[in-house]
Protein backbone atom coordinates (compact mmCIF):
# COMPACT_ATOMS: atom_id res chain seq x y z
CA UNK A 1 0.00 0.00 0.00
CA UNK A 2 1.38 3.41 -1.01
CA UNK A 3 2.12 5.68 1.92
CA UNK A 4 0.07 8.88 2.06
CA UNK A 5 1.49 12.35 2.66
CA UNK A 6 0.21 11.95 6.24
CA UNK A 7 2.38 8.87 6.65
CA UNK A 8 5.42 10.58 5.15
CA UNK A 9 5.13 13.57 7.48
CA UNK A 10 4.59 11.23 10.43
CA UNK A 11 7.78 9.34 9.62
CA UNK A 12 9.73 12.60 9.69
CA UNK A 13 8.31 13.54 13.10
CA UNK A 14 8.42 10.11 14.71
CA UNK A 15 7.59 10.04 18.39
CA UNK A 16 6.78 6.56 19.65
CA UNK A 17 3.90 6.39 22.13
CA UNK A 18 4.03 3.77 24.86
CA UNK A 19 1.04 2.36 26.75
CA UNK A 20 1.42 0.20 29.85
CA UNK A 21 -1.76 -1.85 29.98
CA UNK A 22 -3.41 -4.04 32.59
CA UNK A 23 -2.86 -1.57 35.44
CA UNK A 24 -4.64 -2.84 38.56
CA UNK A 25 -3.43 -0.51 41.34
CA UNK A 26 -2.38 3.06 42.04
CA UNK A 27 1.32 2.33 42.55
CA UNK A 28 1.77 0.68 39.15
CA UNK A 29 -0.17 3.40 37.36
CA UNK A 30 1.79 6.18 39.04
CA UNK A 31 5.14 4.48 38.39
CA UNK A 32 4.45 3.95 34.68
CA UNK A 33 3.28 7.53 34.23
CA UNK A 34 6.16 9.11 36.13
CA UNK A 35 8.73 7.10 34.18
CA UNK A 36 7.51 8.17 30.76
CA UNK A 37 4.47 6.16 29.69
CA UNK A 38 2.15 8.13 27.43
CA UNK A 39 -0.86 6.09 28.52
CA UNK A 40 -1.99 3.43 30.95
CA UNK A 41 -4.67 0.83 30.29
CA UNK A 42 -7.48 -0.19 32.63
CA UNK A 43 -9.11 -3.49 31.69
CA UNK A 44 -12.81 -3.71 32.56
CA UNK A 45 -13.44 -7.05 30.85
CA UNK A 46 -14.91 -9.58 33.29
CA UNK A 47 -12.88 -12.39 31.72
CA UNK A 48 -9.50 -10.70 32.09
CA UNK A 49 -7.10 -11.77 34.86
CA UNK A 50 -6.14 -8.07 34.97
CA UNK A 51 -9.69 -6.85 35.45
CA UNK A 52 -10.13 -3.72 37.53
CA UNK A 53 -13.42 -2.52 38.99
CA UNK A 54 -14.64 1.05 38.65
CA UNK A 55 -14.05 1.99 42.27
CA UNK A 56 -10.40 0.89 42.19
CA UNK A 57 -9.97 2.53 38.80
CA UNK A 58 -11.00 5.88 40.29
CA UNK A 59 -8.13 5.66 42.79
CA UNK A 60 -5.69 4.85 39.97
CA UNK A 61 -6.93 7.79 37.91
CA UNK A 62 -6.46 10.22 40.80
CA UNK A 63 -2.76 9.32 40.88
CA UNK A 64 -2.05 10.08 37.22
CA UNK A 65 -0.13 13.28 36.42
CA UNK A 66 -1.23 15.65 33.63
CA UNK A 67 -0.75 14.71 29.96
CA UNK A 68 -0.98 10.95 30.58
CA UNK A 69 -3.91 9.31 28.83
CA UNK A 70 -6.10 6.73 30.56
CA UNK A 71 -7.51 4.06 28.26
CA UNK A 72 -10.45 1.87 29.17
CA UNK A 73 -10.38 -1.65 27.69
CA UNK A 74 -13.53 -3.67 27.00
CA UNK A 75 -14.26 -6.95 25.23
CA UNK A 76 -17.50 -7.63 23.35
CA UNK A 77 -19.41 -5.02 25.33
CA UNK A 78 -21.99 -2.97 23.42
CA UNK A 79 -20.60 0.49 22.79
CA UNK A 80 -23.74 2.22 24.03
CA UNK A 81 -23.25 0.54 27.42
CA UNK A 82 -19.57 1.51 27.46
CA UNK A 83 -20.47 5.14 26.79
CA UNK A 84 -22.81 5.04 29.78
CA UNK A 85 -20.24 3.41 32.05
CA UNK A 86 -17.18 5.42 31.08
CA UNK A 87 -18.97 8.65 31.98
CA UNK A 88 -18.54 7.64 35.65
CA UNK A 89 -14.75 7.70 35.32
CA UNK A 90 -14.27 11.22 33.98
CA UNK A 91 -10.54 10.91 33.23
CA UNK A 92 -10.97 8.06 30.73
CA UNK A 93 -11.38 9.60 27.28
CA UNK A 94 -10.16 6.68 25.14
CA UNK A 95 -11.97 3.37 24.62
CA UNK A 96 -10.10 0.27 23.42
CA UNK A 97 -12.52 -2.29 22.06
CA UNK A 98 -11.77 -5.98 21.46
CA UNK A 99 -14.20 -8.57 20.23
CA UNK A 100 -15.99 -10.28 17.41
CA UNK A 101 -19.35 -8.46 17.33
CA UNK A 102 -17.83 -5.29 15.92
CA UNK A 103 -20.03 -2.20 15.86
CA UNK A 104 -19.80 0.98 13.79
CA UNK A 105 -20.37 4.01 15.94
CA UNK A 106 -19.51 7.67 16.30
CA UNK A 107 -17.55 7.55 19.56
CA UNK A 108 -17.36 11.32 20.07
CA UNK A 109 -16.48 12.79 22.58
CA UNK A 110 -14.38 9.69 23.23
CA UNK A 111 -11.61 8.26 21.04
CA UNK A 112 -12.06 4.69 19.85
CA UNK A 113 -9.16 2.26 19.41
CA UNK A 114 -10.36 -0.79 17.47
CA UNK A 115 -8.34 -3.88 18.38
CA UNK A 116 -7.74 -6.82 16.05
CA UNK A 117 -5.87 -10.10 16.44
CA UNK A 118 -3.60 -10.69 13.44
CA UNK A 119 -2.61 -14.18 12.38
CA UNK A 120 -2.05 -14.03 8.61
CA UNK A 121 -2.62 -11.86 5.50
CA UNK A 122 -6.34 -12.64 5.58
CA UNK A 123 -6.53 -10.99 9.01
CA UNK A 124 -5.32 -7.73 7.47
CA UNK A 125 -7.82 -8.06 4.61
CA UNK A 126 -10.55 -8.12 7.27
CA UNK A 127 -9.04 -5.11 9.04
CA UNK A 128 -8.92 -3.19 5.76
CA UNK A 129 -12.53 -4.13 4.99
CA UNK A 130 -13.56 -2.76 8.38
CA UNK A 131 -11.66 0.48 7.75
CA UNK A 132 -13.21 0.89 4.31
CA UNK A 133 -16.69 0.52 5.81
CA UNK A 134 -15.90 3.00 8.58
CA UNK A 135 -14.47 5.47 6.08
CA UNK A 136 -17.58 5.24 3.94
CA UNK A 137 -19.70 6.15 6.96
CA UNK A 138 -17.33 8.88 8.13
CA UNK A 139 -16.71 6.98 11.37
CA UNK A 140 -13.07 5.93 11.34
CA UNK A 141 -11.63 4.87 14.70
CA UNK A 142 -8.90 7.04 16.20
CA UNK A 143 -6.41 4.16 15.92
CA UNK A 144 -5.97 0.44 15.33
CA UNK A 145 -4.43 -1.90 17.88
CA UNK A 146 -2.95 -4.96 16.19
CA UNK A 147 -2.39 -7.85 18.56
CA UNK A 148 -1.09 -11.40 18.43
CA UNK A 149 -3.56 -14.19 17.78
CA UNK A 150 -4.62 -16.76 20.33
CA UNK A 151 -7.80 -18.78 19.81
CA UNK A 152 -10.66 -17.61 22.00
CA UNK A 153 -8.71 -14.75 23.58
CA UNK A 154 -8.90 -11.01 23.06
CA UNK A 155 -5.76 -9.19 24.19
CA UNK A 156 -3.29 -10.01 26.93
CA UNK A 157 -2.38 -13.27 25.21
CA UNK A 158 1.39 -12.84 25.27
CA UNK A 159 1.43 -14.04 21.63
CA UNK A 160 3.54 -12.06 19.19
CA UNK A 161 1.90 -10.43 16.21
CA UNK A 162 3.51 -11.16 12.81
CA UNK A 163 5.85 -8.15 12.68
CA UNK A 164 7.12 -8.67 9.12
CA UNK A 165 3.55 -8.80 7.86
CA UNK A 166 2.56 -5.66 9.75
CA UNK A 167 5.60 -3.75 8.46
CA UNK A 168 3.92 -3.44 5.06
CA UNK A 169 0.50 -2.48 6.44
CA UNK A 170 0.16 1.32 6.36
CA UNK A 171 -3.40 2.53 6.88
CA UNK A 172 -4.01 6.26 7.18
CA UNK A 173 -4.71 6.06 10.90
CA UNK A 174 -2.28 5.31 13.75
CA UNK A 175 -1.28 1.68 14.37
CA UNK A 176 -0.52 0.51 17.90
CA UNK A 177 1.47 -2.72 18.10
CA UNK A 178 0.66 -5.21 20.87
CA UNK A 179 1.14 -8.88 21.54
CA UNK A 180 4.09 -10.59 23.20
CA UNK A 181 6.20 -7.44 23.59
CA UNK A 182 8.90 -7.46 26.26
CA UNK A 183 11.86 -5.26 27.21
CA UNK A 184 14.06 -7.70 25.28
CA UNK A 185 12.20 -7.64 21.94
CA UNK A 186 10.48 -4.25 21.78
CA UNK A 187 13.43 -2.56 20.04
CA UNK A 188 13.32 -5.08 17.21
CA UNK A 189 9.54 -4.73 16.95
CA UNK A 190 9.80 -0.95 16.69
CA UNK A 191 12.55 -1.19 14.07
CA UNK A 192 10.54 -3.58 11.88
CA UNK A 193 6.97 -2.30 12.25
CA UNK A 194 7.61 1.40 13.04
CA UNK A 195 4.22 1.74 14.73
CA UNK A 196 2.60 4.87 16.11
CA UNK A 197 2.69 3.22 19.53
CA UNK A 198 3.41 0.02 21.43
CA UNK A 199 1.25 -1.61 24.09
CA UNK A 200 2.47 -4.01 26.77
CA UNK A 201 0.85 -5.82 29.70
CA UNK A 202 2.23 -9.26 30.61
CA UNK A 203 5.69 -8.45 29.26
CA UNK A 204 6.44 -6.07 32.14
CA UNK A 205 4.91 -8.05 35.03
CA UNK A 206 6.41 -10.04 37.88
CA UNK A 207 3.02 -11.72 38.42
CA UNK A 208 -0.34 -11.40 36.72
CA UNK A 209 -1.70 -7.89 37.22
CA UNK A 210 1.40 -6.60 39.03
CA UNK A 211 4.09 -4.65 37.19
CA UNK A 212 7.82 -5.12 37.69
CA UNK A 213 9.34 -1.61 37.98
CA UNK A 214 12.66 -2.67 36.45
CA UNK A 215 10.92 -4.25 33.45
CA UNK A 216 8.73 -1.17 32.96
CA UNK A 217 11.79 1.10 32.94
CA UNK A 218 13.70 -1.15 30.52
CA UNK A 219 10.70 -1.43 28.21
CA UNK A 220 10.27 2.34 28.06
CA UNK A 221 13.99 2.95 27.54
CA UNK A 222 14.43 0.26 24.88
CA UNK A 223 11.33 1.29 22.95
CA UNK A 224 12.23 4.98 22.91
CA UNK A 225 15.90 4.35 22.06
CA UNK A 226 14.86 2.18 19.12
CA UNK A 227 12.49 4.88 17.88
CA UNK A 228 15.19 7.55 18.15
CA UNK A 229 17.43 5.54 15.82
CA UNK A 230 14.74 5.67 13.12
CA UNK A 231 14.77 9.47 12.87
Amino acid sequence: MTRSWVGIIYSLMYHLRVKICGITNEADGRFAAMHGADAIGLNFSAESPRRIDFETAKFVLRELPPFVDAVGVWVNRPLRKIYQEVHQLGRVRTIQWHGSNRELSDAFPYQLISAFSVRDPQSLVEVQRYLDTCRGLGQLPAALLLDGYSSGQHGGTGQRAPWDLLAAFRPDIPVILAGGLTPENVAEAVRIVQPYGVDVASGVEHSVGHKDPAKVRRFLDNARNAAAKLL
